[in-house]
């Protein structure tokens, strides 16, 4: 079964028990510090977790692109990916487990033809302030003997060998806990994992004995469950009275297991693309498996983010630092392959892989293009630098420090260093590169936390306040500047608010003097804010603004504030205008060609 019987079978599965389609959104977060990219069909969904009403219901389902940068490092395993797409269904305070296990269960047997022998479950082993979920358990023994499986609870502790005919059932804590954040307000609860059994044999470099949460490689993780019950207060965990459910199951591995497939990569989502690497470098994919799956998957992840309507160019600064880390990976990789330049070639395979589900990636495609072939052009100066830097090592010990600076200054993974040491018979000292790493990793940790703390997704008085500054500030750039303004992006911290929008020149000191009076009068007006839900169509017609080329559910929220601002938005917003206080343009600068950011606070 090909990617997109399952993307079509998963949407209409869900349909049939009454949830409503909505959109993939943007690869970029709009509104949000907290993350870079969009990493998981829930993203999107943060403010109805927590009980403001969808205008679409409280039964929801889609497929979602996303990007995961943790897994950057990871990727050649057979399994990994930087890029992927959720499949995901919801439950906002209406079903809860005994509804989603039966109906998950159902889609993996009956629609896409799954051996409910493959099948295993994780749960959560429980705490001391969380009980275990023997609900859970209780009901997957009931839906496997439906299946005509007697599935029997593993043990606890996996210090032994496993009969994994008889035990399907797995408890684990941390495995099986999901919280959104540690503070008061949180989200949490239980998550049940389906893991699916590939035949593969056991490698005991990942522990003696194999359980459904090994690395080794013979179960994988296909999807998700998890049961939003709880909410973080000064005391400790407590129930929440609407218990959510939101699940995600990863198309790329699905399609994998339902053709018994060995890897993702062998799958109608990669190998159009694994097929013209082979053609471009005269090799074969079995010839280097790590090189084929880095080079296909950086430059799927790069077309997406590059042909995302929230479009990010390779940058040294957040989103764009991990393009360019993309594009420059893969070069690497692609010369180890005897590939000098493909950048035109896999875009092309990539756009014609998505271009029924995701048409920007057609209406982009010069610019993917052209991108792809700007950095390539740019990096192998940079390589020719490093290698004669390279060259200049006289001892036979390659320094861990030496190592990391080739790989930070000019991109060399270390498997390329190793590689050109293993030539010219040196050695490198990986010890002391991984203390240079981790290093480096703990300064990055530290700054992200400062750069991307707060957020839209944490719902803080603050954060509402500046959220609602926004919609005025676009009118008051509209009014000063000129209708051709539109919004192109903004970002939100408790501290401040970041706005990008269109025009071709930098703003006077003068109309950047009027734009913030007008803002502050608009304040000082007490105008109500008003949500209304209507269709779409209704909604554009009403003369409510939208993002352009954003994708729109059917039924859409609409804030007004007075009459002078219309906007399509999820939210959260004040109720009345005054509660802002006072607004102050801090920075105005250029964010990109024909695009100027401005940076505001509210006092």
């Amino acid at each position: 079964m090909n990617s997109k019987e399952i993307r079509n079978k998963f949407i209409a599965f869900y349909n049939q028990r009454n949830h409503k389609t909505i959109p993939s959104v943007s690869l970029i977060p709009e509104n949000d510090s907290t993350l870079l990219f969009v990493n998981s069909g829930m993203f999107p969904l943060v403010p109805y977790l927590r009980g403001e009403k969808h205008p679409l219901g409280n039964r929801l389902v889609n497929y979602q692109r996303s990007f995961r940068t943790d897994d950057i490092d990871d990727v050649g395993d057979n399994r990994h990916t930087t890029f992927f797409e959720m499949l995901g269904n919801w439950s906002l305070g209406d079903y809860f487990k005994e509804e989603q296990l039966n109906w998950w269960y159902s889609f993996l047997i009956e629609e896409i033809g799954l051996d409910p022998n493959r099948l295993y479950q994780t749960v959560y082993l429980g705490s001391d302030s969380i009980p275990k979920d023997n609900e859970s358990i209780k009901i997957l023994k009931s839906i496997y003997s439906k299946y005509g499986v007697e599935a029997y609870e593993g043990p606890e502790v996996i210090n032994q060998e496993i009969d994994f005919t008889k035990f399907k059932i797995f408890a684990y804590k941390d495995n099986n806990w999901w919280q959104r954040g540690d503070t008061v307000g949180e989200l949490g609860g239980t998550d049940s994992e389906t893991f699916y059994d590939t035949g593969k044999d056991h490698n005991s470099a990942f522990g003696e004995f194999c359980h459904p949460n090994c690395n080794c490689g013979r179960f994988i993780e296909i999807g998700n469950s998890v049961f939003m019950q709880y909410i973080k207060t000064l005391d400790g965990w407590q129930e929440l009275k609407n218990k959510n459910v939101d699940f995600g199951g990863g198309l790329e591995r699905l399609t994998m297991v339902s053709s018994d497939m060995g890897s993702i990569f062998e799958t109608d989502l990669f190998f159009p693309i694994i097929s013209k690497i082979e053609d471009l470098s005269g090799k074969k994919y079995s010839d280097d498996i790590k090189s084929f799956e880095i080079v296909a998957d950086h430059i799927k992840a790069s077309c997406f983010i590059l042909g995302d309507v929230r479009g990010v160019q390779p940058s040294n600064k957040q989103q764009g630092y991990f393009v360019r880390r993309l594009i420059r990976r893969a070069i690497v990789y692609g010369g180890k392959l005897g590939i000098e330049s493909f950048g035109s070639d896999l875009a092309k395979e990539v756009v014609n892989i998505y271009k029924e589900y995701y048409p920007e990636l057609v209406n982009n495609y010069d610019l993917i293009v052209s991108e792809i072939v700007k950095e390539e052009e740019k990096f192998r100066k940079t390589l020719n630098r490093g290698l004669k830097e390279f060259n200049k090592i006289e001892s036979g010990i390659v320094s861990g420090k030496l190592a990391f600076d080739l790989y930070q200054t000019y991109g060399f993974p270390i498997e390329i260093t190793k590689e050109l040491a293993q030539e010219k018979g040196k050695k490198v000292d990986l010890d002391d590169f991984n203390l240079e790493m981790n290093k480096h990793k703990g300064l990055s940790q530290t700054a992200s936390a400062g750069m991307f703390k707060g957020g839209l997704a944490d719902s803080s008085e603050s954060t509402t306040r500046l959220h609602t500054a926004t919609h005025i500030l676009l009118y008051s750039l509209r009014n000063i500047l000129g209708d051709s303004v539109v919004q192109k992006g903004s970002n939100i911290t408790k501290e401040r608010l970041r706005f990008d929008f269109s025009f071709t020149r930098k703003p006077t000191e003068e109309e950047l003097k009027r734009i913030e009076n007008m803002v502050n009068e608009i304040i000082a007006d007490d105008l109500e804010v008003i949500k209304e839900n209507m269709p779409l169509a209704e909604a554009l017609n009403s003369g409510a603004l939208s993002f352009f080329g954003e994708k729109y559910p059917s039924v859409v929220s609409v804030y007004s504030i007075g009459k002078i601002s219309k906007e399509i938005c999820l939210g959260p917003h004040v109720k009345r205008t005054s509660e802002l206080g006072k607004f102050k343009i801090i920075k105005e600068e250029s964010s990109g060609e024909g695009v100027r950011r401005i940076k505001a606070v509210l006092g």
